[in-house]
């Protein structure tokens, strides 16, 4: 685990549809819950709490200051909400923990000497599969990051799985042990697939585009069918 990250958030009142005037001042509303603790309503700045989702995102456990009571608060951010478009966040939640119960959360993979491997050197390419991984662990034992040795990546097809992660000190990996986290490829093997991919997508847009007109052909001649068989008024 790295080095502790502290945040203090306010107690807010406004609540519902009101939270806009919230975000026009340039604070985000949030919502703090868990163990022993009473589901209180938050905000704070918005670059504060950017800064904090980039550091520790749902990976590392936050030192949590609620209001002016300063006590502090181990929680883990549980969700955050962002818009669509201009990626602004709109909403936070944290889940206050205790310090000896374990939590579940992902982190990421990193292939040590990436960029360098054997495979790499001489021209083939390392594609990594799985880039996250869930664990299990005590608040204080959670690590930044998973590492798997890169060295075992030298040919073509050689792979690494969820079984060559290097162990950490009091963390659980919860992901099955023979799940791919990365594979060696040529470069004309990805040139091939990437050929096959388009390919398969041509023809499922032929065979949609050759679908739709049938269907509006079926249509049509549904419908002149009972044009003719409608008797005509001067009939009647």
């Amino acid at each position: 685990m790295g080095d502790k990250v502290t945040l203090t958030v306010e107690e807010r009142k406004i609540l519902g549809k009101k939270v806009s005037k919230l975000r026009k001042q340039g604070l985000v509303p949030g919502v703090v819950y868990g163990h022993d603790f009473e589901s209180t309503a938050v905000m704070a700045p918005e670059g504060v709490l950017n800064k904090v989702w980039h550091e520790v995102g749902g990976r590392q456990p936050v030192e949590l200051t609620v209001g002016e009571d300063g006590k502090k608060r181990l929680a883990m951010i549980k969700s955050a909400d962002f818009e669509p478009v201009k990626r602004r966040l709109r909403h936070i939640s944290f889940h206050v923990v205790k310090q000896n119960e374990k939590v579940e959360t992902e982190v990421p993979i990193r292939i040590l000497g990436e960029g360098e491997t054997e495979a790499e050197r001489v021209g083939l390419v390392v594609l990594q599969a799985l880039e996250n991984i869930r664990i299990s662990a005590l608040p204080s034992d959670l690590p930044e990051a998973a590492e798997v040795p890169g060295d075992k990546l030298v040919a073509e097809g050689d792979t690494v799985t969820v079984a060559d992660i290097k162990p950490i000190p009091g963390v659980e990996i919860l992901n099955e042990s023979q799940i791919i986290v990365a594979t060696v490829y040529s470069t004309a093997a990805l040139d091939a697939q990437n050929a096959e991919a388009a390919g398969d997508a041509t023809d499922e847009a032929e065979v949609v585009a050759e679908n739709g007109t049938a269907e509006e052909g079926e249509t049509a001649e549904g419908g002149e069918a009972k044009a003719e068989s409608k008797p005509a008024a001067s009939e009647k």
